[in-house]
């Protein structure tokens, strides 16, 4: 049998560029003309379709279940239950919760309950309907308000509560009796979907010796392989990972999907088993970002001076933990913005609920928080007469503060600069509306509007995200790097387990395997579990850490490499560099590297582990991120008060990425930030009615278009990080956190509505008392 579609072990060639070059990606011209392979490509001949039986009912107890018509089907080949999966039935990446098949009662919609392997993909779907499965229906809890309370049903033996961050700073009630002027208002974040386009896929290759090869595309290789052993029964050596083409993640395939179904039907079968969702399935089949609802309030001075913040978060977590855990910590350590807050009193909570299961998603309990701490910034702005801008300038942190979990701020903290740069920036000109393009005007192409009643908002925002793992963590990445002669020049092998996963990581690896080794050619493995891991491709840490990995890796080779130069040309190792394939010294060309060589590779792995940091006390203090990163959003909408149709005009940025490894991609991903933001401000929410998906299509799940996205106008600072490779910063996280704040401040501040909620819809904008928070001004 041959795999037809599987990306080769050695593939992706490189075009050159060193560190701070814009270059081409290898994979972006494929993926224009639509010749990438992506996981739904695999193909294998005789291969086998799996598919899954999924619960119809947000909370029930099975009572019976009847596979022997199923397995009757002329084509199928297995169908499986809870009683076949031979080692630990649940699985998860922090609290091993979630089965991998239901048993004794279902917890949410679209759960999966049984598995079948077919020769036909409607085969197997067919199939599926012939399973008979008696359900007692039970009341579904669907309020994570409701199920925080203590006589609430509990949906786990542990309780409803999967975590609670509780945060003291300073003497909150002490400076509530002094300040001069308080605001509160409560907040809610709707639920949103990764909304990637490529479904989840993968194809499970039994290797006819009880272990099994998956090509799959994921976020992180080696938990999916770990997860899986512990439900097969089976040792890592047995279950071998392969990346294939990932069409998309941003949190969302952090969580397993198919693999542990498609590694067993593949083991029960004996033939390769290929499952791929399709879009309904899809948004039952991974995690989306928590629903939240927040209640603040903020003391200050009259003269702006915050004295005091108080927030309540609860995060609904849905059926089963995912990465929940982290959520709420970011939740409540980012629960206050990147202002200097002397006192506050933070208490963020995770929820049980049987609502679709929530995890990671682009920002990760960031984005919450930052839409009601900004929000409540522009109320005290109003309040005081003030500058909105100004006031955040005022109490904007700097290096060596304290955030109030204890941790001291870092360098650079530049809050007030990207402030400044983007208050300062031009702001779009002003036309008339007469004879404008429809596609202009807000309501777009529908043409309802001709200007009337059109007024515009200008809007700030900022917000901060940490990079990498933290509370304690030990995060790391491995990366394997080979310097080698063919075809008479040298040749540069880099093998880390990191998942690209459209971010640019490929790109970024033989940026510095090129930078280091002084190579033009560069080869970037195929990711697999063959090398250690690199941790998940998310946190926006993989440049940094796999970055630093591959970079360690690279100087480990040259040392080796001068070592030998050394002793062949009697010169002292540390006064030799390399230099397009030569190794100089003092600009002098000396031998080329291939020669070096001589038909003898140089190889070294290196794990690079970042510094320790630590959990929170009992107080919610401690060191518990590993490094910071900032962005500032201004935000110019039109609004038809009328209608309550939007455009957005322009989104201005600043951000600090430390250094522009590719300067092109880091523009890129900024804008592809904006207009996930932009999406959760205006469009975006999965519609869920007593635990159901109302809109589980990209017919009713609306996704922002090319004629949704304003220019967006960035400037990139370049504060070197002293403890990051090249004083790089994450980039990815930062431009989706305030870009959604700003939007809905821009609206604000056209239409005069609170706007407590997002997304933010029409019917939020007109009608009489549309659009109002429950939490109006109070002033002293």
């Amino acid at each position: 049998m041959t795999l037809q579609s599987a990306v080769p072990v050695r593939t992706r060639p490189q075009v050159p560029g060193k560190i701070g070059q814009s270059t081409t990606r290898s994979d972006g011209v494929p993926k224009v003309k639509g010749e990438f392979e992506y996981s739904s490509d695999l193909w294998m001949e005789g291969m086998l379709w799996g598919a899954t039986l999924r619960s119809p009912h947000p909370s029930a107890i099975i009572r019976s279940l009847d596979t022997s018509a199923a397995e009757a089907v002329p084509g199928v080949y297995a169908v499986l239950t809870h009683e076949d999966v031979p080692g630990r039935k649940v699985y998860g990446m922090e609290v091993p919760d979630q089965p991998v098949l239901a048993w004794e009662r279902v917890r949410y919609v679209g759960e999966p309950v049984a598995l079948v392997a077919a020769d036909h993909p409607e085969t197997a779907r067919r199939a599926l309907e012939k399973i008979e499965v008696d359900y007692e229906v039970l009341e579904p809890l669907t309020d994570a308000e409701e199920a925080l309370r203590e006589d609430a049903p509990k949906l786990h033996p542990s309780g409803n509560l999967l975590k609670h961050v509780h945060i003291v700073h300073g003497d909150v009630e002490k400076a509530a009796s002094e300040a001069e002027v308080v605001v509160e208002g409560e907040y809610e974040v709707g639920m949103q979907d990764q909304a990637f386009l490529g479904p989840e896929s993968g194809l499970a290759v039994p290797d006819g010796q009880g272990g099994v090869d998956l090509y799959v595309s994921t976020q992180w290789l080696h938990i999916d392989q770990k997860q899986i052993c512990e439900s097969l029964g089976l040792p890592p050596e047995r279950v071998r990972l392969t990346l294939s083409g990932v069409g998309g993640a941003f949190g969302g395939r952090e969580d397993l999907s198919m693999q542990i179904h498609a590694c067993l039907l593949a083991l029960e079968t004996g033939r390769p088993v290929k499952m791929v969702y399709n879009r309904e399935e899809s948004f039952y089949g991974h995690v989306h970002r928590h629903p939240c609802r927040m209640r603040y309030e903020h003391g200050a001075k009259k003269d702006g001076t915050l004295l005091y913040v108080k927030a309540r978060i609860v995060l609904d977590g849905g059926a089963y933990a995912s990465s929940s855990n982290a959520v709420c910590l970011n939740a409540g350590t980012f629960a206050c913005g990147p202002y200097r807050v002397p006192n506050a009193l933070v208490d963020s909570y995770m929820l049980y609920t049987n609502n679709p299961p929530c995890g990671a998603m682009r920002g990760f309990g960031a984005v919450q928080v930052c839409f009601a701490y900004e929000a409540q910034m522009d109320r005290l702005a109003k309040k005081l007469g003030m500058d909105p801008v100004e006031l955040r300038i005022k109490n904007a942190i700097e290096p060596g503060d304290r955030f109030p979990f204890g941790q001291e701020v870092p360098y650079p903290a530049p809050v007030a600069e990207i402030l400044r740069r983007v208050k300062e920036m031009p702001l779009p000109e002003e036309k008339e509306f007469a004879g404008r393009d429809v596609r202009e005007l807000p309501g777009g192409v529908s043409n309802v509007t001709h200007g009337e009643g059109v007024v515009r908002g200008v809007g700030y925002a900022v917000g901060f995200k940490n990079i990498g793992f933290s509370a304690g963590f030990d995060d790391y990445s491995t990366a394997r790097v080979t310097l080698a002669a063919e075809d008479g020049e040298p040749l540069a092998r880099v093998h880390t387990a990191a998942a690209e996963v459209g971010q640019g990581l490929v790109t970024v690896e033989a940026q510095i395997a090129r930078t280091e080794l002084g190579v033009e050619r560069v080869e970037v493995m195929n990711a697999d579990t063959s090398v250690g891991s690199a941790g998940s491709s998310s946190a926006s840490r993989q440049t940094y850490v796999t970055g630093s990995a591959v970079k360690l890796a690279c100087e480990a080779v040259r040392k080796r490499l001068f070592e030998r130069a050394a002793a062949e040309l009697g010169e002292d190792p540390e006064c030799l560099a390399l230099e397009d394939g030569w190794v100089v010294r003092d600009g002098e060309a000396l031998v080329p590297v291939a020669d070096l060589l001589e038909g003898e590779e140089i190889e070294e792995t290196v794990e690079y582990h970042h510094r320790p940091t630590e959990p929170l006390d009992e107080r919610g203090q401690g060191d518990a991120h590993l490094q910071f990163a900032f962005a500032a959003h201004r935000a110019v909408v039109e609004v038809d008060a009328e209608l309550g149709l939007v455009r957005v005009v322009e989104i201005a940025t600043a951000q600090d990425v430390g250094k522009a490894i590719n300067p092109q991609a880091v523009e890129g991903q900024i804008e592809g930030g904006v207009a996930q933001g932009l999406g959760l401000a205006l469009l975006e929410e999965i519609q869920v009615k007593e635990g159901r998906i109302q809109n589980a299509s990209f017919t009713d799940y609306l996704l922002p278009t090319i004629l949704d996205m304003p220019p967006v106008r960035s400037e990139i600072l370049e504060l070197a990080d002293p403890e990051a490779p090249y004083g790089l910063k994450g980039v990815g996280e930062p431009p989706t956190i305030s870009s959604t704040a700003a939007i809905v401040a821009a609206l604000r501040d056209a239409t005069g509505r609170e706007l407590t909620r997002v997304p933010v819809r029409p019917e939020h904008i007109v009608g009489e008392g549309a659009g109002r928070g429950v939490g109006d001004v109070v002033g002293r």
